[in-house]
């Protein structure tokens, strides 16, 4: 979300399909999530699902997913509900997980919502479901601090680079 320019991610400058298409170009833009396959679901003011294809190299040696791989899935998510909540370009503070069983299958799957934001900075909670079958899961669950980037702080090549 960092690379994210102020008015791309206005409420009021956008269709919802719009500005989850605009959420899914920064998406595109951050190189770590398209290595992964992550993919934006939906987006809206204060609100993000984040989904993942639960893929054999995002595994740990007992076939369950990385906790770090759940980690990214939650940490982005608190950060696009955060960053269109305040609607300015964001990075994550900080942020806690709490890993409440394996995550066991085909995908996974993380919501967040901001809770409360300021101009500086949001808090946004996270739920991160495995999906088997059909069936979610709930494996973890996320809170964290969004702040807002300084004006100027992201240089205008790198808001627009892949």
């Amino acid at each position: 979300m960092a690379s994210e320019r102020p008015t791309d991610m206005r409420s009021g400058a956008a269709s919802p399909e719009a500005f989850l298409e605009l959420g899914r170009q920064v998406l595109a833009n951050q190189p770590f999530s398209v290595m992964l396959g992550a993919e934006l679901l939906s987006l809206s003011p204060g609100r993000c699902e984040l989904g993942l294809a639960l893929t054999p190299q995002l595994r740990q040696q007992h076939g369950f997913a990385h906790g770090g791989v759940v980690s990214y899935l939650a940490d982005n998510a608190l950060t696009y509900a955060g960053g269109t909540a305040m609607q300015v370009p964001v990075v994550t503070s900080e942020f806690k997980v709490n890993y409440l069983r394996p995550a066991v299958g085909e995908r996974l799957v993380a919501r967040a919502e901001a809770v409360h934001h300021g101009k500086s900075q949001a808090v946004c909670r996270c739920e991160v479901y495995a999906v088997q079958g059909g069936q979610e899961k709930l494996c973890a669950v996320a809170q964290g601090t969004i702040a807002a980037l300084p004006a100027g702080a992201v240089p205008a090549e790198a808001a627009t680079a892949p």
